[in-house]
């Protein structure tokens, strides 16, 4: 990582060291942070993207031990722990080094120092972190992001991510909760020419209107409240590399106009801000919801539709891919046999027949959650069907239905119930199926009380 390009946060309670650095470093790097009291760490670095740390060794104690910067070097790691961090103390004591070191942190600095050995020091950080981080990558490619399924279904999606990963298109991911929608995002990202770039995730379901603004295009200092310092956005932070908005479908028609504007011109301006930031993305977005339909009833602009959606992916859930449930919860157990320190346990044919008779309505995560739970429980040496224990709260979906009467109403309201249990609970798949919109499908359930 060049020194132009990050963000330092310097932590000291000496105010003259905190000008001193900020005014040093203010002209080589991007950012610098300050901050007098290590009990706002938490906070500054879940609100920023810090690249580095400058932390003092001691805080408001008569006696200096270190122990107090060492404290906090373990919560900055516990925090996030690929954040780099360069340690500070007027005591050059080489075993509180030492020590420093062993417990993660990067370097150590001795005050008063020269300020090009400062600076180079901060430099050579940096660019070890860039090595590591690229080392990790291609770790993490060939592991944890790897995509399993041996079905129709699941190797036409391959297929089409080894299509589209290589370009830079906007792909949108349509599929059920649980589907695996951030996995194909992280793959496509993996594969694409942007694959060593920042990948960045925002759960755009989770955002209040108050905080979207700030969370994606971020914020001046005194731009509202609680704006303390500058902060990038989101957009900023993918910057050359690929922004992926899950949940895009919950985002209300105020908000997608922003975001139209920001794709259609590529560039962000933060709050408090008149200043325009060139910003070069891949966007990637998920939803699990129709947004044609949502078109229709005017709760979604087709011109953002138009794009997003350069590309489509549409997500198989897991009862329509067959041989794959097997497959997946071998996988699982070995993960989670691993991972709870047990012995690996192979699945009986019971097992696997009693999870091919059930929709998994949950798709992958339940059954995610399904195997972790059987292989903690489980005390043979094998996984049998007795072991494997579904979701009371998905298997809700999976009610009797019997009409009481002839009445239309009362058919009318088994109809809907049978439907919404084949669909497991999808209410835009059973309002397809029903020739509704899924408006006109809630008032149905609101009516009978559904």
């Amino acid at each position: 990582m060049k020194l132009k390009e990050s963000r330092v946060l310097v932590v000291d309670d000496d105010q003259d060291v905190l000008t001193a650095v900020r005014l040093l470093l203010r002209p080589e790097i991007k950012e610098v942070l300050i901050e007098k009291n290590p009990e706002n760490l938490k906070k500054l670095l879940s609100q920023n993207s810090i690249d580095l740390v400058m932390l003092d060794m001691n805080f408001k104690s008569a006696i200096h031990t270190g122990n107090e910067g060492l404290f906090w070097l373990r919560k900055i790691k516990e925090l996030s722990p690929a954040i780099s961090v360069i340690m500070i103390t007027a005591y050059g004591d080489i075993d509180l080094a030492v020590n420093s070191l062993k417990e993660g942190a990067s370097d150590f600095m001795v005050k008063p120092w020269h300020n090009e050995k400062l600076l180079s020091t901060i430099t050579e950080v940096l660019q070890k972190k860039s090595i590591d981080k690229t080392s990790s990558k291609v770790a993490e490619r060939s592991s944890s992001s790897e995509m399993l399924g041996d079905s129709l279904a699941m190797q036409d999606i391959f297929v089409k991510i080894k299509k589209i990963a290589p370009t830079d298109a906007n792909v949108l991911i349509l599929g059920e909760n649980g589907t695996g929608k951030e996995l194909v995002a992280q793959a496509i990202h993996n594969q694409s020419l942007r694959g060593d770039k920042p990948f960045v995730k925002v759960d755009i379901g989770s955002l209040t209107e108050s905080l979207f603004e700030s969370e994606l295009f971020g914020h001046k200092k005194g731009a509202f409240t609680d704006a303390r310092e500058d902060r990038m956005g989101r957009f900023e932070a993918a910057n050359g590399g690929t922004l992926f908005l899950d949940e895009i479908g919950n985002i209300g028609l105020q908000q997608q106009a922003k975001l139209l504007s920001i794709l259609q011109n590529r560039i962000v301006t933060r709050l408090g801000s008149n200043q325009g930031i060139p910003i070069d993305i891949r966007l990637i977005c998920a939803t699990n919801v129709t947004l044609k339909e949502l078109s229709e009833e005017g709760r979604f602009r087709k011109d953002l539709i138009y794009r997003i959606n350069t590309v489509e992916i549409n997500l198989p859930p897991l009862r329509d891919r067959s041989g794959d449930i097997s497959l997946l919860a071998n996988h699982f157990s070995t993960v989670y046999a691993k991972k709870y320190a047990k012995p690996g346990r192979d699945l009986t044919k019971s097992a696997i027949q009693k999870m091919n008779q059930y929709a998994f309505p949950g798709n992958i995560r339940e059954l995610q959650y399904t195997m972790e739970r059987a292989v903690i429980m489980s005390e043979g040496d094998s996984i049998d069907a007795s072991d494997i224990l579904f979701s009371p709260l998905e298997s809700s979906h999976h009610i009797s239905i019997e009409p009481n009467d002839m009445r239309l109403s009362s058919v009318e309201k088994t109809t809907i119930l049978k439907v919404i249990q084949k669909h497991n609970g999808n209410i835009t798949n059973a309002a397809k199926e029903l020739g509704l919109t899924r408006t006109a499908l809630y008032r149905r359930l609101d009516k009978y009380d559904i």
